[in-house]
């Protein structure tokens, strides 16, 4: 079997479901024998949001400009500039996880210094800007083979881009996410002020238009009106996108309810946790509160169930492309009356018992070697077809 050298880029080391994929495919690919290198560009300072099994590797950026797009436009450039050099390593693969390293390997492949890329798509945002829209566009359009890690945007591909996506599953942790309390549970209880005397509500991604969190902050509020011992959480939110508005709205509904926020109090907001403690504190919740507007795949849906807690989710794609209907407490995420009705029943009549079966057959079906085995071949046709070109 040939031993790949494998580049495996992501756009960032925050905590983000596509830079989690990046990480745990490129586990699951170094530990079946493979040379593997994550490579993403931060600013100095700052590293990958927890330590990896396989090689990494950090691309320096320059001091980022105060505008979004030019910010941008520079994370894409410190790619180019890296991989343009050279002294720097090749790989026989480079698979990009997201638009600005593929945009990168775009411009690189044109110019011919590597020699074509993989591109996966976990989910496309909408951007006025020009100039976002068209590198977003860009990053897969060049690439000589998409994936992507749902039915839903497999057919959004083909229907808006004529692009022929292969689905490729994510994979859920089973080593790290069980239902079995572990000793830091309780000490993160107490850090966080988890109080004992009623539910306790988790939502993960931060504050954003797409997390729906100002519909699921009005949820919670009418729950209080019923539960009012309850707690509401919210973590997460390292996202390199500008939420600044969309968080002003949120603080204004906050204010205007007259709930305090912080440890202890009805609402938390904790921003990123350490990557250590998400486990644990999917274990504290009585139910996490996911009603994304948009999701690529939404892997916190899965290490929940594993975790032994009940998920609220979308009634929509791409959810109910991999979940049955008693996996979950399905909800319309526009409606917060909705919503709220779903938490009530997540921590009133949810059959939590039931949670060990349905995590079998899904990590049964969604596993990280099952996915590193796909890419693998994958990888190879596309090795294969690139001598084809060449010959």
């Amino acid at each position: 079997m040939q031993r790949l050298r494998i580049a495996m880029l992501t756009h960032s080391v925050n905590p983000r479901g596509g830079v989690v994929h990046a990480m745990q495919l490129a586990e699951a690919l170094q530990d079946l024998g493979h040379d593997v290198t994550l490579i993403a560009a931060a600013e100095p300072g700052k590293d990958f949001f927890r330590s990896a099994r396989c090689q990494t590797f950090l691309i320096p950026l320059p001091t980022l400009s105060d505008d979004f797009v030019t910010s941008v436009g520079q994370r894409i450039q410190a790619y180019i500039d890296y991989f343009g050099q050279s002294t720097t390593e090749t790989f026989d693969i480079y698979h990009a996880q997201d638009a600005i390293s593929g945009c990168a390997m775009a411009r690189l492949s044109e110019r011919g210094i590597v020699d074509g890329f993989i591109r996966t798509v976990h989910h496309l945002d909408q951007f006025d800007d020009s100039s976002l829209a068209a590198w977003q566009n860009r990053s897969f359009l060049a690439a000589q083979q998409v994936l992507c890690v749902s039915r839903d945007w497999q057919d959004k591909l083909h229907k808006q881009h004529r692009i022929a996506a292969v689905q490729v599953n994510n994979g859920v942790d089973m080593q790290r996410y069980s239902p079995t309390p572990q000793a830091n549970d309780e000490t993160l209880r107490q850090s966080l002020g988890l109080t004992r005397g009623g539910p306790i509500f988790l939502a993960v991604g931060g504050i954003e238009a797409r997390k729906n969190t100002l519909r699921i902050f009005a949820a919670f509020h009418e729950v209080l009106q019923q539960r009012p011992n309850a707690q509401l959480i919210i973590v997460g939110g390292a996202s390199l996108l500008n939420h600044d508005v969309y968080r002003q709205r949120f603080n204004a509904a906050v204010a205007e309810s007259g709930l305090q926020e912080g440890p202890g109090q009805s609402l938390i907001i904790t921003g990123p946790l350490p990557d250590a403690d998400m486990p644990s504190v999917l274990r504290l919740a009585d139910a996490l509160v996911f009603p994304s507007l948009t999701e690529g795949f939404g892997l916190v849906v899965l290490e929940a169930i594993v975790s032994g807690t009940p998920a609220i989710v979308s009634l929509r794609p791409p959810f109910t492309d991999y979940l049955q209907d008693q996996d979950c407490i399905w909800t319309d995420p526009e409606d917060s009356a909705a919503i709220a009705i779903a938490m009530l029943r997540a921590v009133e009549d949810f059959p939590t018992d039931s949670l060990s079966t349905i995590a079998k057959r899904l990590s049964e079906a969604f596993s990280w070697a099952q996915s590193a085995d796909i890419h693998l071949e994958i990888y190879r046709s596309f090795i294969n077809a690139q001598g084809t070109k060449h010959a």
